[in-house]
């Protein structure tokens, strides 16, 4: 009986849910899921670094321990991320995405009885989770480039982005609240089913291309017709693509936001609870609020952004002013978060800090599919392969930084420097002409 009353509501949602999307142009249902992915993704990635500070205390790992706990993650994304690319190009972005999701949820619901085994389970779990998600923005990007006309993309783009942040605000906040109720076990099992039920979803609304999807009106298939978006990839030599200046300048810019974002994504919780004697919980909510900060900016940024280039403000001015503002600004307030004395005044700092991030994802964000439309999610994975490294290195640095000063004034400094390089090589080498012409 409770089988088939929990059926029942199954299909209940599922009829209510294509009932409200049937609304929707269908483009924006593949954005919406997309963007729901991405929150999803850092509501997974984020939930350990609250969770961290109650199984720190439950094992008795020292700060480098948990450094690397935070920092396994980050080797399978890297050792991944390039071969996601050539994957969404190859497949499509629509099963990569799919399959993907399913595998990193398995292995979050994992999670706690990998940390009950061993700390090397642990880690082998947290490099799998890491494979699994580093498909997500190539496969969203591969997506776009066949959905997403030119005048819509750096709105597309934003919405993707913004699940960073909001996820990120749901994993610290959501994880706070369960740890304190229920455990910290709790929050791996309640997020990993979470990408679950996103996957069955997915794969029965979004389809790969407009040509196969049976629900685009013809109305919206001509205009993605007219766009281009249909065109087929143009063969290209991956030298010639990826060691333009334009590419190399994006991969500069996307190491130094990555660097200050996975450091701030791993380290805020524990931070607050450090430095300025916060509890468990109220780690988690003083850390969520950069993240909420963040969510306006970036979508803020991407309407500045459009603006500027409608009134005729050149493209590559555009994304340079967004970029270089973004991390010159983020690197200050850092560097000036030494001086906070009490929670609020770091809660402020943070927020500006975090916040400036957000005006990146206008930046080199929208660039990928600027200078190589169809070769997006190729370009974005060789990228990101070498911007996971601030998620290795940066995020395992801090925990060795935080243990031999016994502060975090010297991790933020770091993060500050890293933040002033890829400023200066985005200013001087980042075009948007296509690199196909």
């Amino acid at each position: 009986m409770a089988r088939t009353s929990a059926m029942a509501t199954v299909q209940l949602c599922v009829v209510w849910t294509r009932g409200v999307l049937s609304r929707w142009p269908r483009r924006h249902v593949v954005v919406g899921f997309a963007s729901l992915g991405c929150v999803i993704a850092y509501t997974d990635r984020v939930n350990i670094s609250v969770a961290a500070l109650a199984m720190k205390e439950h094992f008795g790992w020292s700060q480098t321990e948990k450094g690397f706990v935070l920092s396994a993650f980050f080797i399978g994304y890297f050792l991944f991320m390039f071969v996601a690319g050539l994957l969404a190009t190859r497949f499509g972005g629509k099963r990569l995405l799919g399959y993907s999701v399913a595998a990193w949820s398995i292995f979050t619901l994992l999670t706690p009885v990998a940390a009950a085994l061993s700390l090397t389970t642990l880690l082998f779990v947290r490099v799998g989770m890491g494979i699994g998600e580093a498909a997500m923005f190539p496969a969203a990007l591969e997506l776009f480039g066949r959905w997403v006309p030119p005048t819509e993309r750096a709105r597309a783009v934003a919405r993707l982005y913004s699940g960073i942040p909001i996820g990120t605000l749901i994993g610290l906040m959501g994880t706070g609240w369960i740890v304190g109720r229920y455990g910290w076990p709790a929050a791996f099992y309640s997020f990993g089913v979470a990408g679950l039920v996103w996957v069955i979803f997915w794969f029965l609304e979004v389809h790969n291309d407009p040509a196969a999807d049976p629900r685009v009106s013809p109305q919206e298939h001509a205009l993605l017709l007219k766009a281009g978006c249909a065109a087929a990839v143009d063969r290209m030599s991956l030298r010639q693509l990826l060691l333009h200046k334009s590419v190399l300048a994006l991969v500069a810019a996307h190491i130094a936001t990555a660097w200050s974002l996975y450091v701030l994504l791993s380290w805020l919780p524990s931070y607050f609870r450090d430095v300025q004697g916060v509890s468990i919980a109220s780690a988690g909510l003083f850390a969520a609020a950069p993240w909420l900060v963040m969510f306006a900016v970036t979508n803020l940024a991407a309407v500045v952004a459009d603006r500027m280039i409608v009134r005729g403000i050149p493209l590559t001015t555009t994304r340079k002013l967004m970029q270089c503002t973004g991390l010159v600004l983020s690197a200050a307030f850092l560097l000036v978060i030494r001086e906070a004395h009490s929670p609020a005044s770091a809660l402020v700092l943070l927020c500006a800090a975090t916040g400036a991030l957000g005006c990146t994802w206008s930046g080199f964000s929208p660039g990928f599919l600027d200078v190589a439309p169809r070769h997006a999610a190729v370009l974005f994975g060789f990228s990101n392969t070498f911007a996971t490294i601030p998620g290795i290195v940066g995020v395992a640095a801090t925990g060795w930084l935080v243990d031999v000063t016994g502060t975090y004034s010297a991790a933020f400094v770091l993060t500050a420097m890293v933040s002033a390089a890829g400023a200066l090589i985005f200013g001087l080498l980042f075009d948007t002409h296509p690199i196909a012409d």
